[in-house]
């Protein structure tokens, strides 16, 4: 007899599937990629990060977030700046165009995300919510003893559990 679980994985898996071709149809009609629009998104209404903390909480592994950087500056949509006091670190910060641009299509994602999520009463998305955190955190629960501004993320998450062989 099959595991009662692996219906729910499959419906999880589906619906990761459906919500990440869902948004990423409408980021692309933005003018974006997904990952360009994570960085954005990661990057608005702050002073900017350093490129570890933009890793961090995005979803974007280093290798990748290179070329993203690459090209959203040169559609001058960010800036790198060193920092003085180490030099093996960059700063990155939206530029005004990026800013401008994150004030757009922000907004309009999660419109377009609530049209999806409003069809869910209050309690059934704090029930999801609440569910679908306590499971991210049985898939990494080592993620618990590290520094609660890297344990929140869904990266270090992954990474954790990594280290784990899980």
């Amino acid at each position: 007899m099959p595991e009662p679980f692996l219906h729910t994985l499959r419906h999880l898996v589906t619906c990761y599937q459906a919500f990440e071709a869902y948004s990423g149809a409408h980021i692309r009609e933005l003018g974006l990629t997904p990952p360009q629009f994570d960085v954005i998104a990661t990057l608005g209404n702050t002073d900017g990060l350093s490129c570890r903390e933009l890793g961090e909480r995005t979803l974007i592994t280093k290798g990748t977030l290179t070329g993203v950087l690459d090209r959203l500056e040169a559609r001058k949509l960010v800036r790198r700046e060193s920092v003085a006091e180490d030099r093996r670190s960059v700063f990155v910060r939206l530029t005004r165009a990026g800013e401008k641009l994150f004030d757009i299509v922000f907004p309009a994602h999660v419109a377009y995300l609530r049209g999806v999520f409003g069809e869910l009463a209050g309690d059934e998305l704090a029930t999801l919510d609440r569910l679908l955190a306590r499971m991210a955190r049985r898939f990494a629960p080592d993620a618990d003893d590290e520094p609660a501004a890297v344990a929140a993320t869904p990266k270090s998450r992954m990474i954790a559990a990594a280290r784990r062989g899980a």
